[in-house]
């Protein structure tokens, strides 16, 4: 049993409202159920009910055991001196408020919905997956489709939690925030918050005045990665390297303190060396990517900013001094796809809002026109009779799982509402 059951009970008036009476056999009339609080105080406000023949207009507060009410330190809270009526699903003991009068209290356990009671307990019963998983393909596309929307926007508000924290470290250079995002993105999960730590070590002017030489800027990138430390006879390491120690001294680059990216367990392909060549080359050929991502407004010109490669020293390489098969290391289209997820759709939602905009329907077709990402979530929720077909899909899927399946917050989600109300 959780409160929040309780709440969808009160809110939903699943319970039998005729001839309900108080532990202490006083007759309630509900005239108005009250406004659901999802903040702190009572957890519904300006509730209308008669008590005793005596009409009260207040709040209500709601617990599983009335003597939960002490567990929580309300009788020492002004907030909760409105209270007119306590709702719980069992009454263990007499509830006051802070003036020393008794709130009068109604347990719901002998008059809750039977069907809703057996219908929750199956909901909140573990699956393999998720709760719902033998219903979630049932409930009616307009608000599976509704609650996707909404959990899509959720899912880049959190993320734009990061951005406002950049944006407050960069006195609001969304440039420099776009690279920290980028180079958090482009060192994928094993190297994301290493590349990040870089990322917000460099001064982005710096980055600014090198990157229209690719060496130089490869060399920034590099040399801050603590990737320049070893001796190899290798012509276009040690011009790094020269390059590398010439940018330390000008610019006050400082790199002691940052930990060297992981290559274990990567594929070649996803090695820093070759991420950061590729991110090196992205700003060499684009020096104001912010304002191109801004004003680009379909996938297909995002994807055209993205398209580059690492130089041609990388071609034979995927690590400093030892050469293999010749091979131009792209950005693959999944990994564009990726970035334009994780980073793109993100930085035009806060910058939006930054400017006062609303969330803009552009972003919402941008992720449609997105494939979706593929991963073991998705591969779970295609399998229960729920196919993803776009980008905009497989986030709000995400969102979903773990902020909502994953913490069995059922009754905070649509679906789990949905699947509650339909048989009653």
């Amino acid at each position: 049993m959780r409160e929040d059951f309780l709440h969808f009970v009160w809110k939903n008036k699943k319970f039998n409202t005729q001839n309900l009476k108080t532990s202490s056999n006083e007759e309630v009339i509900i005239l108005k159920l009250g406004q659901h609080n999802q903040l702190a105080g009572p957890d519904f406000f300006n509730s209308h009910l008669i008590i005793d023949n005596q009409t009260w207009v207040g709040n209500v507060e709601i617990h599983i055991k009335s003597s939960d009410w002490f567990i929580h330190g309300h009788e020492n809270d002004s907030n909760y001196d409105n209270v007119i009526l306590h709702v719980v699903w069992i009454d263990d003991v007499d509830v006051f408020r802070k003036d020393g009068s008794k709130i009068p209290c109604v347990a719901l356990k002998e008059v809750v919905d039977e069907v809703i009671f057996s219908d929750y307990q199956n909901l909140m019963t573990k699956k393999k997956f998720i709760n719902c998983e033998a219903d979630f393909a049932s409930v009616d596309e307009f608000y599976k489709t509704t609650w996707l929307e909404r959990l899509f926007v959720e899912r880049l508000q959190q993320k734009s939690e990061l951005l406002s924290q950049l944006l407050q470290a960069s006195n609001n250079d969304w440039e420099k925030v776009l690279f920290c995002l980028l180079m958090k993105n482009f060192g994928l999960n094993k190297n994301g918050q290493v590349f990040l730590e870089i990322a917000k070590t460099i001064d982005f002017t710096v980055v600014r005045k090198v990157s229209t030489k690719l060496t130089t800027i490869e060399s920034l990138l590099f040399g801050a990665a603590n990737l320049l430390e070893e001796d190899f006879e290798d012509d276009y390491y040690n011009q790094l390297k020269t390059e590398f120690n010439f940018l330390k001294n000008k610019f006050g680059v400082k790199n002691e303190l940052l930990p060297k990216p992981n290559f274990y367990g990567l594929r070649p392909h996803n090695f820093p060396t070759i991420r950061l060549a590729q991110l090196a080359n992205l700003y060499a050929k684009h020096q104001s990517l912010f304002q191109q991502i801004i004003a680009a407004d379909s996938v297909v010109d995002l994807k055209n900013l993205f398209q580059t490669h690492a130089s041609e020293y990388w071609s034979t390489h995927y690590v400093f001094g030892k050469e293999g098969g010749k091979r131009l290391k792209r950005l693959s289209a999944n990994f564009i796809e990726l970035v334009v997820i994780n980073t793109v759709l993100p930085l035009k939602f806060a910058y939006q809002k930054s400017i006062g905009n609303e969330v803009a329907e552009q972003l919402f077709e941008l992720a449609i026109n997105l494939k979706a990402e593929k991963n073991s979530i998705i591969e779970k929720f295609d399998k229960i009779g729920s196919p993803t077909t776009s980008a905009f899909e497989s986030q709000a899927k995400l969102q979903l799982h773990n902020q909502y399946c994953s913490k069995n917050r059922c009754l905070k989600c649509t679906i789990g509402n949905r699947l509650l109300l339909r048989n009653s």
